[in-house]
């Protein structure tokens, strides 16, 4: 279902793209990690370390080698991006190349956790419903999907949204809602990955983040009477099957 723009984009995703947006030394590597430990750990935490868990775009593995640190011993992951698929099967992972809505839809196995970060605005709208019926028909009763992606309805959205070609449908928690919701998604609950507290830049940040949300949200009371609760570039979402 991906049309050709996105399969020529695909095939050199890491080397001409990724290799040049972002910093992979292990420096930032641990400092995303330690930022995991306020986003994602708190919403998994409670889980058996054997349960079955798929990161929808996998990429280069950095999450699943997160959750493998933490004990968890289940993983499998699958990437459009073969470039990527190396770099995480040469750490030792059970990762694929596969298209991710033709693999939920011949997928035959049960997960109790689906990751899918920064993943679902790579899709076009009419692309979304297989998508989310996939995750959800390849979760366990109970299971739960943890999604990050780009904030419409964030102070400042612009990079998020338009930093990637491949970035084709962007959310806001109420949209996002909308389609969970038909798709048979319950106990949907979202988060702001707002700054994180794991030093003393990171209190200062989060400070300052909370003093600016304010000014926001006052100049939204008064033009519109009401306020929002994610303002950050990109929220996170827990939903339950």
């Amino acid at each position: 279902m991906k049309s050709d723009f996105r399969k020529k984009l695909y095939e050199k995703y890491n080397s001409s793209f990724k290799t040049y947006l972002s910093d992979f030394n292990s420096k930032s590597i641990i400092s995303m990690w330690k930022t995991y430990d306020f986003t994602y750990l708190p919403l998994i935490s409670s889980y058996p370390k054997d349960i079955a868990i798929l990161e929808l775009g996998c990429g280069r593995g950095y999450l699943l080698e997160y959750l493998k640190n933490h004990g968890y011993n289940n993983l499998k992951g699958i990437d459009i991006s073969e470039e990527q698929i190396e770099i995480s099967h040469g750490k030792g992972f059970d990762v694929q190349v596969s298209d991710a809505i033709e693999y939920l839809e011949n997928n035959a196995s049960k997960f109790k956790l689906i990751f899918a970060l920064d993943f679902v605005e790579h899709f076009y709208k009419e692309e979304l419903f297989p998508l989310f019926e996939g995750i959800f028909s390849s979760l366990e009763e109970g299971g739960v999907l943890i999604m990050h992606t780009p904030n419409g309805q964030a102070i400042i959205s612009p990079k998020m949204i338009y930093g990637d070609l491949t970035h084709l449908t962007i959310f806001t928690p109420v949209s996002a809602q909308q389609i969970l919701r038909i798709v048979g998604f319950k106990d949907i609950k979202f988060y702001e990955p707002e700054p994180v507290p794991k030093n003393i830049k990171g209190i200062i940040r989060l400070i300052l983040w909370k003093i600016i949300k304010l000014s926001f949200n006052l100049i939204r009371l008064v033009e519109i009477g009401s306020t929002e609760k994610i303002l950050t570039q990109n929220f996170i979402v827990s939903a339950k099957k």
